[in-house]
């Protein structure tokens, strides 16, 4: 008896924004965490021509999460075709394609197909997948549509910048102490508690309490990604005022000269609509920008030379001890 073929959906919806933005928006995944709110950081890997693999960290129902899957990218289409590398059971195969389709200058129509098989060809599994697929391409749809929008429209809110201190350690030294939050009450002055968990080895949630220079205590959330020893990245999921979206990273890396250079960085799309309440109805954008980057620079840069004096002393610490100090 032949194989019955694959199951083969499409869904799709209109966007009010230009089909090469929206191309953009999706084709290069550092802008992942701003148009699909679940996506905390998504690592690619280019393969060689148009072909990549995606690491793709995100929350679901609230516990963060990961897969794999691989992308060819066709810019001149304005087409990205997918298939994940390790289906999770009742699936036995999943892919699809993004389609991007001019309808003006300034909207455009997104489709998504999919193609899936179920485990065994089990009608029963294979109506659950069908069920599963119709509503997350429908939800995932829809929020797309608006953050799409909105990542368009606050292009000029959004901005990125990056503080690096050099030190004289090791890179292992410094990435312990930022991975090591649960113990930044008793190392950073500016941290008052921290409620850290990490179920899944090297997927963090990140609670915290922070005194600001008035004496006000402020709490953050944020999801954190680690990778020893290099990198550490996060999305900032409960946001001050002036922020609707935060997302950074923490890099440690040689400078070949017996050095580390650590360096914190962060993305930031401003909120308007908060700007006169927390600064005051003079407040300009520019003011905003300027305060949220002083905020943001004045902790990681505090926490960066923390690091340093911590990273030094284990140096220090180590060559004592081999020079039998």
């Amino acid at each position: 008896m032949p194989q019955p073929g694959p199951r083969e959906v499409e869904h799709e919806i209109t966007v009010s924004a230009p089909a090469a933005a929206v191309y953009r928006l999706i084709a290069e995944v550092r802008n992942w965490p701003r148009i699909f709110p679940p996506t905390i950081y998504v690592d690619h890997t280019p393969l060689g021509g148009n072909e990549e693999r995606i690491r793709i960290w995100a929350t679901a129902n609230g516990e963060p999460k990961n897969w794999t899957s691989r992308r060819t990218l066709d810019p001149e289409r304005l087409t990205i075709t997918f298939r994940q590398e390790v289906p999770a059971p009742p699936v036995a195969a999943m892919g699809g394609t993004w389609i991007i389709e001019p309808l003006s200058p300034a909207s455009s129509r997104v489709r998504l197909l999919h193609d899936y098989r179920a485990v065994d060809d089990d009608p029963e599994s294979l109506a659950w997948i069908d069920r599963a697929v119709d509503r997350n391409s429908r939800s995932e749809l829809d929020a797309l549509r608006t953050n799409v929008e909105r990542a368009h429209a606050t292009e000029d809110l959004t901005f990125s910048f990056e503080d690096t201190v050099r030190v004289e350690g090791r890179a292992s030294d410094l990435f312990d102490f930022v991975n090591e939050a649960d113990l930044w009450p008793e190392r950073l002055p500016h941290v008052a508690v921290v409620r850290l968990t990490e179920d899944t080895p090297g997927l963090q949630e990140l609670e915290m309490d922070t005194r600001a220079k008035d004496g006000s205590v402020h709490t953050t959330k944020s999801y954190r990604v680690t990778f020893p020893y290099e990198r550490i990245a996060y999305k900032q999921t409960t946001l001050p005022a002036l922020m609707s979206l935060h997302t950074g990273y923490w890099t440690f890396a040689e400078d070949g000269e017996g050095g580390v250079l650590a360096s914190s960085q962060h993305t930031v799309t401003l909120n308007t609509a908060n700007i006169a309440r927390v600064l005051g109805p003079a407040a300009t954008v520019e003011d905003a920008r300027a305060y949220v980057r002083t905020a943001l620079s004045t902790n990681s840069t505090a926490t960066l030379h923390h690091a340093r004096d911590f990273a030094q002393a284990r140096n220090r610490r180590f060559a004592e001890r081999r020079a039998g100090v």
